[in-house]
């Protein structure tokens, strides 16, 4: 595997087929910004095992990937309920036993050269967040190829090792992007991390001037700066 890297060019966001902030841009970008999906790379990123690791290594990278702390987790368990809850959205939680990020990230990369990348998420998210599937049971992909006309093979793309190694191309791109975290955009040299970044991402794809409003479905109280300028207490 070369470990030349360029930066890359085009507009583009990092999503995980694992996280639900990715699931909540990715229904915001399709439902009110179909245009610019259109014109996006989709990079996936994830979580990788002891053989993509190990070739990261070798490239000399190392992802700011941390195991997720209790706390945290149950924060996130609650927020994006939330989140949820504000956009009417019905989310089925889902029991991930034995997490193996490769399996569903992999099969997208396949599904993806045979240009069904996009329909590929859009069912991966529907099982595992309305129907609170195992993206790791190759059960669930040889499902999802099935409704996509895709051979159910698609299920074993994490033991390719040309698709491992496309894979750990698109975590390595990541890292030269500084992605820490997903949904992760990036247009020229300007970052927006976050699913309440949408807006700002899509005006800065079509070159308009962001107004400043987050995506987050939830009320922010309003705010006037002092005369200098400051917060108020």
């Amino acid at each position: 595997m070369s470990t030349a890297h360029r930066r890359k060019k085009h507009p583009r966001w990092y999503f995980s087929l694992r996280s639900p902030y990715s699931w909540f841009a990715y229904r915001d970008l399709s439902e009110k910004h179909p245009d610019v999906l259109d014109l996006i790379e989709w990079i996936p990123y994830w979580e990788p095992d002891d053989e993509s690791t190990r070739l990261l290594a070798e490239a000399g990278v190392t992802l700011p990937v941390m195991p997720m702390h209790r706390s945290k987790n149950f924060y996130i368990l609650r927020d994006a309920r939330r989140w949820a809850h504000a956009r009417g959205w019905q989310v089925t939680w889902p029991v991930d036993r034995a997490p193996h990020w490769e399996v569903s990230h992999l099969a997208y990369l396949a599904a993806d050269e045979q240009g069904l990348g996009r329909q590929f998420v859009d069912l991966a998210y529907r099982a595992r967040w309305n129907q609170g599937l195992d993206l790791a049971e190759r059960e669930t992909i040889v499902g999802i190829a099935g409704e996509l006309g895709l051979d159910p093979a698609i299920a074993d793309s994490a033991d390719d090792p040309d698709l491992r190694i496309k894979g750990v191309e698109c975590l390595i791109a990541a890292y030269h992007d500084d992605a820490f975290g997903v949904p992760f955009f990036m247009h020229g040299r300007e970052a927006f991390w976050g699913a309440e970044r949408v807006g700002a991402f899509v005006a800065a794809v079509r070159g308009e001037q962001w107004d400043g409003t987050s995506d987050a479905p939830f009320d922010a109280p309003p705010f006037t700066a002092a005369p200098d300028g400051s917060r108020p207490a």
